[in-house]
């Protein structure tokens, strides 16, 4: 690979002509209103000033933040100042020149080492590794401490020992809580981050106003995409606070510029900022490794995600496997972080349920699904391998997890957007210029993640051998099945997952809210050949979502695991009983005081726009800082504790039943969404008691077709409903919700793969 400077130049220079964002070919101003008004329908106040002593943040009520125009005041500028080299060392041309970007050249390529004694590095997917399990055991010596305090002072329940009924049945199960972050961009990480932020105890206003303690009494973290770079930014920092980043005490997430087209910076320092990340994927390049536009995405993001230190390289030498060298890790401070990818097969461009679907944890890369089956040790992860074992016990890989690569792995969604290009308001030229190299990367197969020699070569224990006959694998956008909610890591049984609180921040309909897609998504795969034996809740399609207005407060899906007898029975798994199914606790994405259905295409925030999504986010997760309903964090409490009630025959009681009365969802399979492999599951377990096991009843299980690649397909079809509260009148289409494409789009143009 060759970098053509004449190009990178050029295009930074027509970058820096057309301002910060290039998307606006109207010129219209910023969609937030300038002047104050009312905070919508937020009754509360946010528990903490973002912009200092007695300001306030106000967006008047018909804004639509959905706008792809920046509201940032730091457009460029192109006078003398930008190519000034003072307080530098030599000249700008010369340092580029010399290819002086710091050490990213040898931090960001891998590079070889003696193999380690053990003797492979892949196992079969038939429990958790003993890593997890060690950590989890330690984990959960925290959390049932934690959970106990939660219970006790911030849930409050009425007649309960709290200390007593967790201590007492430990021996036998740990209440597991798993939380999970979806995809959608910036939007999704920051609206996340309010959200997470709502439940940390280490934040004195989720105490006050929220539900501090239950962040610390989780045991699982899950995130993809934008919620991928959530989870995996707090953890890489050292398992660092959002609200340490709300009140300055982090300098992350400078978001004024974008990503894109850092106009913030002098011109001689974009170019040497474009230069540095290509030397970075060339290093890789000239080590042996085949590399994609996500090489070069991850190194963008990780100068954002990562604080600035001495060597000015961005995180280039950070990798993923070094979370477990953290102090907060091995404290086991923090929720075992995992983040989901999915499998591509190479030449295809539609992923249905029946994809492999990856997650990435501090040891492992691998599926539980049978087409693989498999984990292979992250660390080792560019290593010449077969089954496991390596082809040269002298020469293993190191540093091919570097942590933005593995962060940017889910940001390339070209299969889709080739189809629905058309469908966005883009500057002409630039429209042209996407076109011509979303073509060019998609014949080439750049639009994916490439891990290559692929680690899974040659392993046994998977059921779909071309995953494990070809020299690469190909990982790209969690989201792509449909499932940006990253669900499928904490409905495996060996888990144990007793509640998972799940943060939907998609743009699923035309204003850029959820409309359930993901939880439908994730109930209709396990009818599919890949999802069977992993039983979820029921849940309903994506029209009675909306109809119903559920994205206007949290819903419960799966209260009660007695209406769960017919579909445990159908995954026929004598091993799963129907208290091994969890109960959801499902919070979407809506307006409280600030409009955060931001395009997922945004890549540029305000320090309003910024600090607006993270108060929004606060205040979904907390009920509006407990406000809409005081009994909220009582709720909550009751919903993290039914499961393990349910084992033991203990009823409900009355403040519980109240709490379900107004948060359940108690629809049955035939309220939920179609499935159209699966007829009825109606006296499934009768059956199976009556036949003394496994049921006698036949069940087609092959692979939805209702699905497709259009993002609001569903078995009832597309339809259009009532003005919702967030303008959830139509279903988007299809556009997928976690995509950063432009950006991979315009850098493979300026930096060229010859």
């Amino acid at each position: 690979m060759k970098v053509n400077l004449k190009l990178i130049i050029g295009s930074i220079l027509i970058s820096q002509a057309q301002a910060i964002w290039p998307f606006d070919s109207s010129g219209s101003s910023s969609s937030l209103d300038s002047s104050p008004s009312e905070t919508g329908s937020s009754g509360g106040t946010f528990p903490f000033d973002l912009f200092g002593s007695g300001s306030s943040l106000t967006q008047s009520s018909s804004a639509q933040a959905s706008s792809t125009k920046s509201t940032s005041d730091s457009a460029s500028s192109t006078d003398s100042s930008l190519f000034s080299s003072s307080n530098s060392g030599s000249s700008w041309y010369q340092t580029f020149l010399d290819g002086d970007s710091g050490d990213q050249k040898t931090d960001y390529a891998p590079f070889n080492l003696t193999c380690p004694s053990k003797k492979t590095f892949i196992r079969t997917a038939s429990e958790l590794s003993q890593q997890e399990k060690d950590y989890i055991h330690k984990r959960q010596e925290t959390t049932n401490k934690n959970l106990i305090d939660f219970l006790s002072k911030r849930a409050n329940l009425s007649d309960f020992d709290a200390k007593s009924f967790i201590n007492d049945n430990a021996p036998n199960h740990n209440i597991t809580i798993g939380l999970s972050f979806s995809g959608g961009g910036y939007r999704a990480m920051l609206a996340g981050a309010g959200q997470i932020l709502g439940l940390d105890g280490r934040y004195e206003d989720a105490n006050n106003h929220g539900l501090g303690g239950l962040l610390d009494s989780s045991t699982y973290v899950v995130g993809l995409s934008g919620g991928n770079w959530l989870v995996g930014l707090l953890a890489l920092n050292d398992w660092l606070s959002v609200g340490d980043i709300v009140n300055g005490k982090s300098t992350i997430w400078q978001l004024q510029d974008s990503i894109l087209n850092p106009s913030g910076m002098r011109i001689d320092k974009t170019i040497a900022y474009y230069y540095g990340l290509a030397q970075a994927v060339q290093a890789k390049e000239d080590a042996g490794f085949q590399t994609s536009v996500t090489d070069t995405w991850g190194r963008a993001l990780s100068y954002q995600f990562f604080e600035e230190d001495d060597s000015g390289t961005g995180g280039a030498n950070i990798t993923w496997s070094s979370i477990r060298n953290l102090s907060s890790f091995q404290d086991h401070l923090m929720p075992y972080p995992i983040v989901v990818a999915n499998g591509r097969t190479p030449g295809t461009y539609i992923i249905n349920e029946n994809s492999t679907i990856f997650e990435i944890s501090p040891y492992e890369l691998g599926s539980w699904d049978p087409s693989l089956k498999s984990f292979s040790d992250i660390q080792y992860l560019g290593s010449s391998v077969n089954n496991g074992n390596p082809n040269n016990t002298d020469i293993c890989v190191n540093n091919f997890d570097n942590a933005g690569f593995i962060m940017g792995t889910s940001s390339s969604l070209f299969n889709q957007i080739l189809l629905q290009l058309d469908n966005y308001s883009i500057n002409s030229i630039i429209k042209m210029i996407l076109e011509k190299v979303l073509t060019d990367v998609s014949d080439e197969e750049y639009d994916i993640a490439v891990y290559e020699p692929n680690p899974f070569f040659g392993a046994d224990s998977a059921g779909i051998k071309s995953i494990t006959t070809n020299d690469t694998l190909y990982l790209c956008d969690g989201g792509e099945d449909l499932q940006n909610v990253p669900f499928y890591p904490l409905i495996q049984n060996e888990r144990g997952v007793d509640v998972i609180f799940a943060f939907d921040n998609s743009a699923d309909t035309n204003s850029s809210w959820p409309n359930g897609t993901s939880i439908q998504e994730t109930y209709k795969r396990q009818f599919s050949k890949q999802g069977k034996g992993t039983p979820f809740p029921f849940a309903p399609d994506y029209k009675t979502f909306l109809d119903k207005n559920m994205g206007d407060k949290p819903v419960f899906f799966g209260c009660n695991s007695s209406d769960l007898e017919d579909l445990v029975a159908w995954h026929e798994n004598d091993k799963i009983n129907v208290t091994d199914v969890p109960l959801v606790v499902y919070t979407s994405n809506t307006r409280m005081s600030y409009n955060s259905n931001f395009s997922t295409f945004k890549l540029s925030y305000s320090d309003q726009e910024k600090f607006g999504a993270i108060r929004n986010g606060f205040e979904t997760v907390t009920r509006n800082n407990l406000t809409d309903d005081e009994n909220w964090s009582t709720c909550v409490g009751w919903a993290i504790i039914r499961r393990q009630q349910e084992r033991l025959g203990e009823e409900q009681s009355d403040e519980c039943k109240k709490c379900f009365q107004e948060y359940c969802w108690t629809g049955g399979f035939k309220d939920a969404a179609s499935v159209s492999s699966v007829s009825g599951i109606s006296g499934l377990a009768a059956k199976t008691h009556t036949s003394g096991g496994t049921s006698s009843t036949t069940q087609q299980t092959s692979t939805t077709t209702g699905s497709s690649s259009n993002g609001g397909s569903s078995s009832t079809g597309s339809s259009s409903s009532s003005k919702k509260k967030n303008g959830g009148d139509l279903v988007n289409g299809g556009v997928p919700s976690s995509i950063f494409l432009v950006f991979n789009s315009l850098l493979g143009l300026i930096i060229a793969y010859l």
